[in-house]
C-alpha cells in the first residue's frame, strides 16, 4: 500500500474509531449508578425487587466489560494508525481488506487469523 492509499485510509476511518470512542465513553458515564452495589436492607426493598435489581445491576456490568473491551480495541487502532501499522494484520502481517474495517474499523486481524483463533 502507497503513502496516499494509506493516509486516505487514515482519514477514512479515524473519524469513525473517534466517534465510537466518544460514544462509548459517554455510556460509560451514563452507566455508572446501574453498577453500583445492590442495598441489601429488606426493610426498604422486598426480595424480588432486590433480585431483580442484582440482575440489573449484573447485567450493566456485563455490558461496562464488553465496553471496556471496545475502548481498548480503539485505542489499539488508533495507537497503530500514529505507528503506520493500521490495516496489517497482527499475526501474519496481511493487509485488512477495506470491506473487513468498513464491517470493524478496530479490527487487527485478517479473516483466515480471526478464523483460525475463533473458539
Amino acid at each position: 500500500m502507497n503513502d496516499e492509499a494509506y493516509r486516505k485510509r487514515i482519514e477514512r476511518y479515524r473519524p469513525r474509531l473517534e466517534a465510537e470512542l466518544k460514544e462509548l465513553e459517554a455510556m460509560r458515564e451514563q452507566t455508572v449508578q446501574d453498577r453500583e452495589p445492590v442495598q441489601l436492607d429488606q426493610q426498604s426493598v422486598g426480595r424480588l425487587s432486590r433480585m431483580d435489581a442484582m440482575q440489573a445491576q449484573q447485567m450493566a456490568m456485563a455490558a461496562e466489560r464488553r465496553r471496556q473491551v471496545q475502548i481498548a480495541r480503539i485505542h489499539r487502532a488508533l495507537q497503530q494508525m500514529e505507528t503506520e501499522d493500521y490495516g496489517f494484520c497482527v499475526t501474519c502481517g496481511r493487509e485488512i481488506p477495506d470491506g473487513r474495517l468498513d464491517a470493524d474499523p478496530a479490527a487487527h486481524l485478517c479473516v483466515a487469523c480471526a478464523g483460525a483463533n475463533a473458539p
